[in-house]
């Protein structure tokens, strides 16, 4: 985060001041908004702290709830969110109050006696290879709250309003504000609104999904899961490790220790569920679920204390067809208006610790398009990459909970080994950590024509971070954690060895007409205020001088343009990300879009291309 550009700060650097509708913003719902999200849940909270930092975009968003989200359920917080948290810059903060969980062990019969369990597979989670950050267990209420600090310290000063409830809505695209929203108030008062967009992150049962032709896909449910909270004592010896553990006649158990110390969490199996078995499932007291989880455990013990949550829940595995409102026969000619995110669009079991991990980046997603749409950055068509993208990430993940959620669901003879269940986590490791998705090529995913002069930065997928010394300071910075939630593209110029042709690219890039940079940044504002590029040099930073920097990589800002020299690294020889991301000796350009995924790789001799993808998804200001 770079600030003091305009002076001393003397308040918290994190709190930044107001702008656009930010300044003077008044607490009441108006009665006309650019995008209105209903729903402050993970997938809804996010969008709000992305659009804070398009403060001249009228954002506001609702929810049904009389204040903040005080416990949630959800506490599985993979890899890829932590990477998240990061960019939106609480990630030190938030791991600090959380339970970090290292390694995953696999719990099954011993061969010569099944009716007692032993350890078998331990495996690092996540694997190194996968993710520098770890996996980590919060209460979901914790990561919306620092959602919600991050929107409210932003340039909009956004905040959820409360006590909404959402009703209906109603499109005519011949109002300014095409969307109607009638909504109950605090008062208990009917209401209507307008906005351009609305966004329904409104949960499973979701009313604004109903408001819409949006249809679910729907797998009836197999298997039952008790779900317990709870302070115990138990001899179990991997009480505080995250554990799969399979009995060989009395089912499963899926086990997550809380943040805390003390808390652990219980998934009990409690069998195949239909209607002839539903009530009496359903009807399981968590003394029931105890006595379930005593004997898959046996030789272990565990004694309940007290039980601070307890539920039965059915697998449930439903996707919708798709997230906006455009009918299927009309979608490429008409532009979407209304969206629906997270739960609104998937729903599956909770074992995968899915959930709220891909409801964040179903909102982040289409966010930081809504805004580069409602800003004049981008032609209203782009909107219609969030469904095209997340539609068939949540096909995906509904596919693997399948899978996952059978797997734990079977029986020790139904088994190959009693190492499957170990080897199957392993082998998909980068899934559920949020690291197997890949965009398909479309506006703003490029095609993999070049994809050999960086191997290891895949197209479509999220950048992978990587340790680089920054010139300037001689400071070791990862360069993935540099990002932040600011709409900006990314340019990231890996450097021939003989510099010749990142230089000539940069003066390409800041002075030709046929530029991207020239096009698409605003008359008169900061060169970085759209593109901001970065150069790594493959030599040491000890050979390496600022002078010899071309001035692209040395941007100018703020109101007395001082230099920004933060922008140029130089390789680690302990680590160099030449080597570890297979980056080509002749060099490459990595572009990565505003939610940090890589959108294409170009040799640094490119310039039609680099224009051309740009104007595929981009308007001149």
């Amino acid at each position: 985060m770079q600030y003091h550009h305009h002076g001393y700060v003397a308040h918290d650097p994190l709190i930044k001041d107001p702008a656009g509708t930010g300044i003077d913003r008044q607490e009441e719902l108006p009665d006309e908004m650019d995008v209105l999200i209903v729903g402050a849940g993970p997938a809804g909270i996010i969008q709000a702290a992305q659009l804070t930092n398009f403060p001249n975009i009228h954002t506001r968003i609702i929810d049904s709830r009389p204040s903040r989200l005080e416990v949630g359920r959800a506490d599985g917080l993979w890899a890829r969110s932590c990477e998240t948290f990061q960019a939106f810059g609480f990630y030190d903060r938030i791991n600090a109050e959380a339970h970090r969980l290292v390694d995953v062990h696999f719990w099954g019969p011993k061969p010569d006696n099944p009716a007692e369990i032993m350890r078998g597979v331990r495996a690092e989670d996540p694997p190194s290879t996968v993710s520098e950050f770890p996996f980590i267990i919060v209460n979901q209420a914790r990561v919306i709250d620092y959602y919600a600090e991050y929107a409210e310290r932003g340039p909009a000063k956004i905040k959820p309003n409360y006590g909404y409830e959402f009703l209906s809505l109603e499109t005519d695209e011949s109002q300014e504000y095409p969307v109607s929203v009638k909504l109950l108030d605090p008062k208990g008062e009917e209401r209507t609104v307008r906005a351009k967009y609305v966004v329904g992150c409104d949960g499973s049962r979701s009313k604004v999904r109903a408001c819409t032709d949006i249809e679910l896909q729907r797998d009836p449910s197999a298997h039952a899961w008790a779900v317990m909270d709870v302070l115990a004592e138990s001899t179990f010896p991997d009480v505080r490790q995250k554990c799969g553990i399979q009995s060989d006649k009395d089912g499963s158990i899926l086990l997550i220790p809380r943040e805390g110390g003390f808390l652990v969490r219980y998934y009990v199996s409690l069998g195949n569920i239909d209607d002839s078995n539903r009530a009496e499932l359903r009807a399981t007291t968590w003394q029931e679920a105890a006595e379930r989880a005593n004997k898959i455990l046996a030789p272990y013990t565990l004694d309940v204390k007290e039980v601070t949550w307890y539920s039965v829940y059915e697998v449930r595995h439903t996707v919708a067809k798709k997230f906006d409102d455009v009918p299927v026969d009309k979608v490429g000619s008409q532009n979407p208006r209304v969206f629906i995110a997270g739960d609104a669009c998937h729903t599956h079991s909770a074992k995968a610790g899915q959930g709220m991990n891909v409801s964040m980046q179903d909102g982040w997603n289409l966010a930081w398009k809504l805004g580069q749409v409602l800003e004049g950055r981008s032609d209203a068509s782009l909107l219609a990459t969030y469904s095209a993208e997340r539609q068939q990430i949540a096909e995906e993940l509904i596919a693997f909970d399948k899978a996952w959620s059978g797997m734990m669901s079977k029986r020790p003879e139904e088994l190959e080994d009693p190492q499957e269940i170990g080897r199957f986590y392993i082998d998909n490791a980068e899934f559920p950590n949020g690291f197997a998705t890949q965009y398909p090529a479309s506006p703003i995913i490029g095609e993999s024509t070049h994809q050999d002069l960086a191997k290891g930065f895949q197209i479509g997928k999220a950048l992978q971070s990587n340790l680089v010394r920054r010139v300037a300071d001689t400071s070791p910075r990862e360069l993935g954690h540099l990002f932040e939630p600011d709409g900006r593209w990314r340019l990231y110029a890996f450097a021939d060895q003989e510099k010749t042709a990142v230089r000539e690219l940069a003066e390409w890039l800041e002075t030709s007409e046929d530029s991207p940079v020239r096009k698409f940044t605003p008359e008169g504002a900061d060169i970085n205020s759209v593109f901001d590029a970065k150069v790594i040099y493959q030599q040491p930073y000890t050979e390496l001088e600022l002078a010899d920097v071309p001035s692209f990589f040395l941007p100018k800002m703020g109101p007395y343009q001082l230099t920004d020299r933060e922008e140029v690294f130089a390789a680690d020889p302990s680590a160099d990300i030449f080597d570890l991301r297979e980056i080509d000796r002749g060099g490459a350009l990595v572009i990565q879009r505003p939610d940090m995924y890589v959108a294409h790789v170009l040799p640094l001799t490119a310039r039609e291309e680099i224009t051309k993808f740009f104007e595929q998804n981009m308007l001149p200001l």
